[in-house]
């Protein structure tokens, strides 16, 4: 079995990807008077292809030589996590967009481990830790509360039910808080004509999804829509070449790939070798984002809740 180690040159790789608040740096120069761009220091979600800084291509032909098992064989965490042991894992998991206007996984593009970065990252972490302890909110309006917080949207502004959702899911504080910040986040004016196709898109995405997340009736399938672009995805703006099976070698010393059906579901797959520093870690699947190799894909937050089908 050939040695589990992370060559420095995949690290080299992920750093060629321009980081979105340098992008957002040189845009700035491209803007008209009179708009603004929100700082991504205060994005929501910044989390890109530039913090995905731990792929193993040296490994890509590589099966883990023992049986796959559950990973739900293995004992749960409070905040729904696994510890972890030696062994080569799967789980099919229940997975979020946290990139609206841009598509949705396929055409074999690859998908890389990057924690969630940005000014929400703590709710989005919590809303999707917690959501383990509440089986009966619906996928659906957990991804409606997620792209609320992407597009900068106030939770206080949302439908009765959502509200409450939301209040089943954040605590208190966090969540007065988080309502004072994405207000500080929302950029006013048009989206100008002359930035790059997908941050264009991706911000006009936000633009509507703002207006009809406030707007009563508004039904799930219309902010599917905007929110999951249809069509075949162009290349990205700084894509890298990632093979769907790629590896990644996670900080605590494990290693794990992402395959997802579609944005709602992901095949997570685990391998922990023996001896591995990853053996007793927990596996915390809110704190992984899978990163596409295509930046014109969506980044995909994980969950500690299975994916049911339908």
């Amino acid at each position: 079995m050939r040695a589990f180690l992370l060559p420095a040159a995949a690290a080299l790789l992920a750093t060629l990807a321009v980081p979105a608040t340098g992008q957002f740096g040189m845009l700035k120069k491209l803007v008209p008077g009179g708009i603004t761009l929100p700082s991504l220091r205060k994005a929501p979600i910044s989390t890109s292809l530039a913090d995905a800084r731990w792929a193993d291509p040296s490994q890509d032909d590589f099966t883990p030589p023992v049986p796959k098992r559950a990973l739900t064989e293995l004992q749960r965490t409070a905040t729904g996590g696994f510890v972890l042991q030696p062994g080569y894992y799967s789980f099919h998991d229940q997975s979020y967009c946290l990139h609206a206007g841009t598509h949705g996984p396929g055409g074999g593009d690859g998908y890389l481990y990057a924690p969630p970065l940005g000014a929400a990252k703590d709710a989005v972490i919590t809303i999707v830790r917690n959501s383990v302890q509440h089986p009966e909110i619906a996928q659906h309006d957990i991804q409606t509360l997620l792209w609320a917080i992407v597009a900068r949207a106030r939770l206080e502004d949302l439908s009765t039910e959502h509200k409450a959702i939301a209040a089943r899911l954040l605590p208190a504080r966090q969540l007065a808080a988080l309502n004072r910040s994405l207000l500080d986040m929302v950029a006013e004016g048009p989206v100008a004509d002359n930035l790059p196709r997908e941050l264009r898109q991706a911000m006009q995405a936000e633009a509507d999804l703002r207006r009809m997340l406030v707007t009563p009736g508004t039904s799930f399938g219309e902010l599917e829509r905007v929110a999951v672009l249809a069509g075949a995805a162009p290349r990205g703006a700084g894509s890298l070449d990632v093979p769907a099976r790629r590896w990644s070698h996670h900080p605590d010393g494990y290693w794990v790939r992402y395959l997802p059906a579609s944005y709602t579901n992901t095949l997570v797959e685990l391998w922990v070798p023996e001896g591995a520093p990853g053996v007793g870690r927990e596996y915390d699947p809110a704190t992984h984002i899978a990163v596409p190799g295509n930046t014109a894909r969506q980044r995909l937050i994980q969950s500690g809740r299975a994916y049911r089908g339908g």
